[in-house]
Formats: C-alpha cells, sequence, structure tokens
C-alpha cells in the first residue's frame, strides 16, 4: 500500500526511514522524524530523533524529542530527552525533561524571552 499526500495535507511528517542516509538540510513548518541519519541542519516544528536516529547538524525546533543521537548545536523550546540518548553540542531551551540516565555530553543554555531579562 503506498501513501500519497495532496495539497489539503499541509501537516504530514518527513520521515528518513531506518537504513537511510540522507546529505542536505531539511526545512519544514511541521514534524520530522529522524530513524536514519541525518548529516545537515534541520528546522522544523516539531522533532523526532528515534532510538536508531542520528543528526549530524544543528537543530532548531519547537519541540524536541530526543531518543538517538544529535552531534550538534539545538535551539527548542520545549526538549524531551530519553534515556538512551546521547548529544555533544549546545543545547538551548526553555523546557527540559529529562527521562532515565543519557549520554548527554553538552552544554545545557536555558533561553530567556526579552520580557525576562
Amino acid at each position: 500500500m503506498l501513501a500519497f499526500t495532496n495539497a489539503d495535507e499541509k501537516k504530514s511528517p518527513t520521515i528518513v526511514g531506518a537504513g537511510c542516509n540522507l546529505k542536505g538540510n531539511i526545512n519544514t513548518d511541521h514534524t520530522v522524524q529522524i530513524h536514519g541519519v541525518v548529516n545537515g541542519n534541520i528546522v522544523a516544528e516539531t522533532l523526532i530523533i528515534g532510538r536508531g536516529g542520528k543528526v549530524i547538524g544543528d537543530v532548531s525546533a519547537n519541540t524536541l524529542f530526543l531518543h538517538g543521537t544529535l552531534n550538534g548545536n539545538a535551539t527548542v523550546k520545549i526538549a524531551n530527552v530519553f534515556s538512551n540518548a546521547q548529544m555533544s553540542g549546545i543545547l538551548r531551551y526553555k523546557t527540559l525533561n529529562i527521562t532515565g540516565n543519557t549520554g548527554l555530553e553538552c552544554k545545557l543554555e536555558k533561553r530567556k524571552d526579552k520580557k525576562d531579562e
């Protein structure tokens, strides 16, 4: 069975499947799921890096679900980091949720709105 998207489906997710190796940037206003490897920067509304997923590059999203590996910087509103996650770089966040033991080897920076300063 094949799945197709029409012009009315503006919020369909972008999925990089397991075994896929993508070189290049992803820029979208909806959800991106990474289960393979992306070597490039990602801008998305929601970014999910699955357990087998790996991103080598910088990411920007409203919400990050990190189960896999991120080698780069992340600027997000909400960061959800799970037990198998690994990250190097700088994680800039407004809200940080960590579940279990992670392999974070990154610098954490809490973001502030101009009104908070």
